[in-house]
């Protein structure tokens, strides 16, 4: 998953926009987009556009369901399992107990509607609460169904009480410095994705396109967007270029051809495990992004 975009599910028109755009996955969204009032006609918007593109090509579909704290998880889960997304994205997630918790949900709707069996996957939002913040080790081990872990800044700001996520340069101050560090780091932990979070000002494409650069940099492997044009840049930022796919591959080769040692040299540099497990990943987002590797 490279790029992952938002779309409200109370809107036909945008969720067609949406699912015509270049993103690996489509989060169809049933919370902060929508209103209150929108969530039941949003519901059935969304399984109804779901189903009639079941069969097509396009983008992968998770749905944002409206956190355990609501009482409309379920509701959300009952109008929307039957239209067999991919995954659920779980917004504020405050522990792996979450995720359990939805995964035993899944199961009893997967069983319902005749779906296979941990096939739904889950991607939770872990930083929009103090306590997901400081709970971000609990994701290892937590569930199977567990795709990868992203982040949020502006619930997090609403609940510590800051005023801004980010200082007078744009860059993000140490509260939320730190949740986006958490996230890498458990999601490394729990050896899945790490999902960086949107950029809210979708017209400073120069901003965003820097901020996907080191997104990358620093060990994620996709972004969520906010609006299609974002997809493109996202995209372009988180694919492997044609240099690190082959440099990656002559390190994997060079390991392999001297029996799997625990360092090797390569062009008088020395390479140890960590360099080999960095281009094995590499490789595989490559491949996932239909690089031949």
């Amino acid at each position: 998953m490279r790029s992952l975009l938002f779309v409200p599910g109370d809107s036909e028109k945008k969720l067609e926009k949406g699912f015509s755009s270049e993103a690996d996955v489509v989060i169809v969204d049933l919370e902060d987009s929508v209103s209150a009032q929108n969530k039941i006609a949003a519901r059935q918007i969304a399984a109804d556009f779901i189903r009639g593109r079941q069969g097509q090509d396009g983008p992968i579909v998770y749905i944002r369901v409206n956190d355990l704290s609501t009482g409309l998880t379920d509701d959300d889960l009952s109008a929307l399992v039957p239209a067999k997304p991919a995954g659920i994205m779980l917004p504020k997630s405050n522990n792996g107990a979450d995720v359990q918790l939805l995964a035993v949900k899944l199961r009893v709707y997967e069983a319902e509607n005749n779906l296979p069996d941990g096939g739904i996957a889950i991607l939770p939002i872990i930083t929009e609460t103090a306590a997901g913040v400081l709970a971000a080790a609990s994701y290892a081990g937590a569930n199977a169904r567990l795709a990868g872990l992203t982040w949020g800044a502006e619930d997090l700001s609403a609940a510590v009480g800051a005023r801004a996520t980010r200082d007078e340069h744009g860059r993000y101050t140490d509260v939320f410095r730190l949740a986006r560090a958490m996230t890498i780091l458990a999601a490394s932990s729990a050896d899945v994705a790490a999902i960086d979070t949107v950029f809210p000002n979708f017209r400073d494409m120069d901003a965003f396109r820097t901020e996907c650069i080191e997104a990358e940099r620093d060990g994620f492997t996709g972004k969520m967007a906010i609006h299609p044009a974002q997809v493109p840049v996202i995209n372009e930022a988180f694919t492997p270029s044609p240099e690190a796919v082959a440099h990656s591959r002559v390190v994997i080769e060079a390991f392999q051809a001297a029996g799997n040692p625990g360092v090797v040299a390569i062009d008088g540099q020395m390479y140890d495990m960590p360099h080999l497990r960095r281009a094995e990943r590499l490789l595989a987002r490559a491949q996932a992004a239909k690089i031949a590797v």
